[in-house]
């Protein structure tokens, strides 16, 4: 019998999920508004419908891959059939958890999953996957997870903290960026080679995946957009706000933060988070 699974919204990361399950012979039904998207994976096998109640009840899991809350909310009500639902934005905890609630009083189960690694990563299957929800939950489910990541932790079996450990993950993600971009622009102003400069650092003790893999394609000048600069505003943003309820001064979180901010709102929105470099070198100019 053919495995089948319904996604919504196949954006990059989403897209990438869709071409991995392709890949192991899934069944995949897809909805997305656009149409772009969904006929660049209808021609390798994907099915399009117009939104989730159309979706076969055979896809015992659907997976919500979209960008925001006021997303998440907007898709949950189109899914009608019986089956599991697979959260995996970065959203707030609360909302999560508030989702996950409404989808539980309608009869169906909800698994908090946000993940990270790219989009190449999701389409490989190598990306991670931060999972909380049930053991039982997690075990029915356990081969579409280990299908889609092989680095799948399953963090607790309290939905909201995928969410958490996921915000935890991203501004860690955003401080490095923002430090390496801004390291690689202060090299820069001194006469230093920028790709020796990179080099160095990821051969070093500055070294981090993020750092060696945007500031790269900025080095390129390779900014089309992979993760869009307010995506890690975004991010960023939802980190400090959890860690100020948490009562954690995030200190060197809130600089980093407001460097996305800034750079988000200075022309560079639409550009991969990698633009974060030519945001800094504006600033010394």
């Amino acid at each position: 019998m053919t495995k089948a699974v319904g996604i919504i919204g196949v954006g990059n990361m989403g897209g990438g999920m869709a071409r991995c399950l392709l890949g192991k012979g899934y069944a995949v039904h897809m909805v997305d508004i656009d149409a772009g998207k969904t006929e660049a994976l209808a021609k390798h096998g994907a099915t399009v419908h117009a939104d989730a109640s159309s979706i076969p009840s055979e896809c015992s899991v659907i997976i919500v891959c979209v960008v925001d809350s006021a997303q998440v909310a907007t898709v949950l009500p189109t899914i009608t059939k019986p089956c599991t639902v697979m959260l995996c934005p970065t959203i707030a905890p609360e909302d999560t958890e508030n989702f996950a609630a409404s989808l539980i009083q309608r009869g169906l189960q909800a698994i908090d999953a946000p993940m990270s690694g790219g989009p190449k990563r999701a389409a490989e299957g190598t990306m991670s996957l931060m999972v909380a929800c049930p053991d039982s939950v997690f075990t029915q489910h356990q081969a579409l997870l280990n299908d889609l990541s092989n680095q799948v932790f399953h963090v607790s079996q309290g939905v909201g903290d995928g969410a958490r450990m996921k915000l935890c993950n991203n501004l860690l993600a955003g401080i490095n960026l923002a430090g390496a971009a801004e390291v690689l622009a202060l090299a820069e102003r001194m006469g230093l080679d920028a790709h020796k400069t990179l080099a160095v650092m990821q051969s070093s003790s500055a070294q981090s995946w993020i750092s060696g893999d945007r500031i790269r394609r900025a080095l390129e000048n390779d900014y089309a957009p992979r993760a869009h600069m307010t995506l890690l505003a975004k991010d960023t943003k939802l980190a400090v706000e959890m860690a100020a309820k948490a009562g954690v001064a995030c200190s060197v979180g809130q600089p980093a933060a407001k460097a996305f901010a800034d750079a988000a709102s200075s022309g560079y929105a639409d550009l991969d988070d990698a633009a974060l470099l030519p945001f800094f070198r504006s600033k010394n100019q």
